[in-house]
């Protein structure tokens, strides 16, 4: 039995007997279970509570120093207990807090114990950095047992909020409220006073507040956690677990309205180019714009945004896309990134990973990006297209209700976008003048989100709607929806104290629009209708609409240490359609996963902790051909002396592909194997090291990649961080997709061997001056390079043997070849049938991208809410047909490209009723 054969059996029958054992272990506590008395709860551990008062006379000075008369009406609480490298042993320091309130907000003081104060590490750090030795509060104001607002501050003044959810799964850093802390050191450690404002807080009206607190620590040279409630070892859950803090009483629900304006002003400097009236070498404009938020009840709040600006944005990192599918990019704009978490809904969430669980209903980057559609330049004509889609305005309304019931409307209007065209100067017979053409249509984009919490967050009811809809009203826009619609239900059910859980979803969605639009929906990457031997999905050029379904079952067990596992199945029926407002990355496939985990958390031998992880994964297209199986088995490790070791193996046997051939038939394609090895230094040490390598290989000496990076971290003060990430990665491909050509009436696929080099280039600088002044530096210098060779088409897809599915291009003129190079056209000429006569052509696909990007970014937190920022940005870019790659020379082309430089300064003040 050939080998490749074999591997798949076995692979299939792994993945039956994974499958049969994951629900037998699953299974197995259900029907002990099912043998106790209904409503018998698991023990748990003791929850702590700690008992406020108000405050009765002037309120503390918040100098860091904890030595008003307020603070004597409360006592200390202490006894923290050891989370890292340990758990549950006392820690090494111990700490203490106080917590006051007024009709305003919370007080918190804190007490950090330390026998060698000297030693107490006081880095400085951009906000959310949480830099050196810090303590914070997390709070569950809504006592729903599965959000929290978390408070950090670092000994040096550094302040660090998020926003916790998915009961501590999830940490969002982007919140950022309003919120006041000082520190100080003497010689029995240091101390800390915060004062936390009710309005940034969410909670509902009753007699007494009882939330869930959480207060950590961490000790820097010692990399040790310590918290005051007790978590058990194996424990699941962050927020459930939590101590409870009581005696707030007779607190008013905030209905605080913050508005924050903003005035930014921008100077841009670019090559001129002569006779080009848009590209005279200079642009100013200035521009104004308003955030703002409303408390509309005390759990629910309005943010609203009015020409909102994101000038000190940093840019996407530099890329070159061969595949056939859309690049995924994260949102960086603030807006959109606070409380994200709320429209976060992944088609198919899975611990394996893999490209189908990055599938979502709500993709942000959606809203405001680049028009899709072009201008029509006439002869002598120039064109200003619009960098991006202007954002008129937007409003999100979000929030928890009293009940348990998560709400998350998102409302946002984007302008009709319009190309300027101008004739260039001294062009002749043009005839025309300067008149504008629309190029994005004015669009509405809508999505809510609610989810029901019951059994305090151990199960949950969810339903999602998006919807987009198009004012298209030119012919050259109807190749785009007039109106897309998605939406789905999902369930989440966890017990045995959240230990064992499962979590299901369906989804559906429709799009409409013309006949044009459905068509290349119907042919494109996400779907590929026009595959010639699919059958279940039908191409059909007179559909004005296209609907589908989708959905994902997963169960599993979690804990913070231990055995761990999970198993599920996904699908994406082949009219699903949500790239309008989602993101998609092909459709018509279902999906099997599973993973299973051993973590030790306790430090045994040379490691502090140590995990295994062990995936596979198989896949089908919606008819039910196997189309490939993967298995891989990965490990991290933490040593003592705090270094950081991983590792992963991953094989796939030969497998099929329906998206290489980009709308042609099934291919059969050869195996791979991929590893990967990344070994870190110490990070608290003043330099550190990160380097690691990535190698795969395809059978049939198909495939090779290699790519070598590393982390370079320096920080030669406390109040200095530089950062240098260097990557090269080297491929050279024997099957490489170049472009689909047409002959006697039958599609012809073209592939070539690629060599392919990049090497990119991220350095990274924060100077922090204050805690609330910071200067931020990152570019990225960008080369890759691509030369193509050995020209092939494919005839017989999924043929056995490797060389029978292809047939090379033999160089030369007829009769002697069927393939030359012509350099005055750029392209190469194909006769394949060799009668002289040139029977197709394609344009020459080797390449180089050269990009440079950088930011230079001053930020001052001038008064509590309000920034000040100053910002650089250049970038220069050259794409060309030339496939040479030289370090030396390509560098020093590089960076003497003329710049495109943006200047810009933008100030807002925050203002709160």
């Amino acid at each position: 039995m050939p080998r490749r054969d074999l591997e798949g059996r076995i692979a299939r029958v792994a993945c039956i007997v994974w499958t049969a054992a994951s629900l037998h272990v699953l299974l197995f506590p259900l029907e002990v279970q099912a043998q106790t008395a209904v409503g018998q709860a698991v023990p748990s551990e003791e929850r702590r509570v700690y008992t406020t008062c108000r405050i009765d006379g002037a309120r503390p000075v918040l100098d860091g120093r904890i030595d008003e008369a307020a603070w004597e009406a409360v006592p200390w609480t202490g006894d923290f207990t050891q989370r890292s490298p340990v758990q549950n042993v006392p820690p090494s320091q111990q700490t203490e807090f106080k917590i006051l309130y007024d009709d305003e907000a919370l007080y918190i003081a804190y007490r950090a114990w330390d026998t060698e104060p000297q030693l107490v590490k006081r880095q400085l750090g951009r906000r959310d950095y949480f830099p050196g030795d810090w303590v914070e509060i997390n709070i569950d104001s809504r006592g729903d047992h599965t959000t929290a607002f978390s408070f950090t501050v670092s000994v040096s003044g550094v302040r660090g909020d998020e926003f916790v959810s998915l009961d501590g799964d999830n940490w969002d850093s982007s919140w950022d409220p309003v919120w006041e802390a000082a520190t100080a050191v003497d010689d029995q450690g240091w101390t800390a006073e915060a004062r936390i404002p009710f309005s940034q807080l969410r909670y509902g009206e009753c007699a007494e507040q009882v939330w869930g607190i959480q207060v950590n620590r961490r000790i820097f040279r010692g990399e040790e956690r310590s918290a005051w409630q007790r978590v058990p070892d194996d424990a699941s859950g962050w927020v459930s677990r939590f101590g409870e803090l009581r005696g707030i009483t007779g607190l008013r629900a905030q209905r605080q309205i913050e508005i924050m304006p903003y005035v930014v002003g921008k100077a841009e400097r670019f090559e001129e180019v002569a006779g080009d009236p848009f590209l005279d070498g200079h642009d100013e404009q200035a521009d104004i714009g308003v955030d703002g938020k409303i408390g509309v009840t005390g759990n629910l709040v309005l943010d609203l945004t009015v020409n909102p600006d994101f000038g000190q944005v940093e840019a996407d990192p530099a890329e070159v896309n061969l595949s056939a599918f859309e690049t995924y990019f994260a949102e960086k704009r603030p807006f959109f990134i606070e409380g994200s978490n709320i429209f976060d809904n992944g088609v198919a969430e899975a611990i394996t990973g893999g490209d189908f669980t990055r599938d979502n209903l709500f993709y942000s980057r959606r809203i405001g990006r680049a028009p899709q559609g072009a201008a029509r330049p006439a002869e002598g004509e120039t064109v200003r297209m619009p960098s991006g889609t202007t954002i008129l305005g937007a409003a999100k309304l979000s929030g928890k209700t009293s009940g348990g019931l998560s709400i998350g409307v998102l409302e946002s209007v984007t302008a009709e976008e319009r190309a300027e065209l101008d004739v260039l100067e001294g062009a002749l017979g043009s005839g025309g003048r300067a008149h504008e053409e629309t190029v994005e249509p004015l669009s509405n984009y809508f999505a809510v989100r609610v989810q029901q919490d019951l059994r305090e967050g151990a199960t949950t009811l969810g339903a999602m709607v998006t919807a987009v809809n198009r004012d298209i009203d030119e012919p050259s826009l109807e190749f785009m929806h007039s109106a897309a619609y998605a939406g789905g239900i999902d369930l989440y059910h966890a017990w045995r104290d959240r230990t064992y859980y499962v979590r299901a979803k369906a989804f559906a969605s429709q799009v409409r629009g013309d006949e044009q639009a459905l068509l290349r929906t119907q042919t494109s990457s996400a779907h590929y209708f026009q595959r010639p031997d699919v059958e279940h999905a039908d191409l059909d050029s007179t559909r004005t609409s296209l609907s589908g379904h989708a959905g994902s079952f997963c169960v599993g067990r979690s804990s913070s240490g231990g055995f761990r596992f999970q198993t599920g199945l996904a699908w994406r029926s082949p009219g699903f359609e949500i790239n309008d407002l989602g993101y998609l990355r092909h459709a018509g496939d279902i999906n099997q996963f599973g993973w299973v985990s051993y973590r030790v958390n306790d430090p045994f031998s040379v490691f502090n902790s140590f995990q295994v992880n062990g995936n596979e994964w198989t896949n089908y297209d919606y008819e039910g051909l196997h189309t490939s199986h993967t298995l891989n088995v990965n490990f991290s490790a933490s040593f003592k002396n705090q270094w950081g070791l991983y590792g992963n193996l991953t094989r796939t046997p030969a497998y099929k592909s329906i998206t290489s051939l980009r709308g042609g038939p099934a291919a059969r394609w050869p195996g791979e194997w991929e590893r990967c090895l990344e070994l870190g230094t110490d990070p608290r040490r003043w330099i550190s090291l990160t380097p690691g390598i990535y190698a795969a290989n395809g059978d049939e000496n198909s495939y090779r990649y290699r790519e070598t990076w590393a982390s370079l971290t320096m920080r030669p003060s406390d109040a200095l961080r530089f950062v240098l990430n260097p990557d090269y990665a080297r491929m050279d491909s024997d099957l490489q997709y170049v472009t689909t050509r047409s002959f006697q009436g039958a599609a012809r696929y073209i592939f070539g061997s690629l060599s392919q080099e990049t090497l990119g280039i991220v350095f990274r600088a924060d100077i922090c001056l204050t805690p609330d002044l910071t200067i931020q530096y990152y570019g990225q210098p960008f080369i890759s390079s691509g030369t193509f060779d050995g020209f092939r088409r494919i005839t017989v897809p999924r043929a056995e043997r490797y060389e029978d599915r292809f047939q090379i291009y033999e160089t030369g003129a007829a009769p002697d070849g069927d393939i030359r190079f012509d350099a005055a056209q750029g392209a190469y000429l194909v006769d394949e049938d060799r009668d002289g006569a040139d029977d197709y052509s394609f344009a020459d696909p080797d390449f180089e991208v050269k990009e440079f990007n950088s930011n230079l970014v001053l930020r001052w937190e001038y008064r509590p809410g309000s920034l000040l920022y100053v910002v650089w940005s250049q970038g220069r870019e050259q794409v060309a047909p030339d496939g040479g790659f030289d370090f030396r020379d390509d560098y020093g082309d590089l960076f003497a490209l003329h710049p495109h430089d943006i200047f810009l300064i933008k100030v807002s003040r925050w203002f709160a009723w």
